[in-house]
């Protein structure tokens, strides 16, 4: 299961806009700062195939400037 962290940094005047679009996804967990016009932003989806549409998804939204990974890990399954 790939989780991925990311700040997020939204177009001026459109943090609100992009917190709504990020905050839709499924896969997504958004936390506004406090102090600055970014967000924080953790995926977590379950395979790769998951991941790249994802992506795809965040590539599409509009208010979105710019995605920065901050960390990214890959966890395995246990079906016991």
């Amino acid at each position: 299961m790939p989780v991925k962290s990311y700040l997020a940094h939204p177009h001026n005047g459109r943090k609100q806009e992009l917190i709504e679009s990020l905050s839709s996804l499924e896969e997504c967990e958004v936390i506004p700062a406090e102090n600055q016009d970014l967000l924080i932003l953790v995926t977590d989806t379950e395979d790769n195939f998951q991941e790249k549409q994802l992506k795809g998804k965040l590539d599409a939204i509009e208010s979105l400037k710019l995605l920065t990974m901050v960390s990214g890990f890959t966890t395995q399954k246990n079906d016991k």
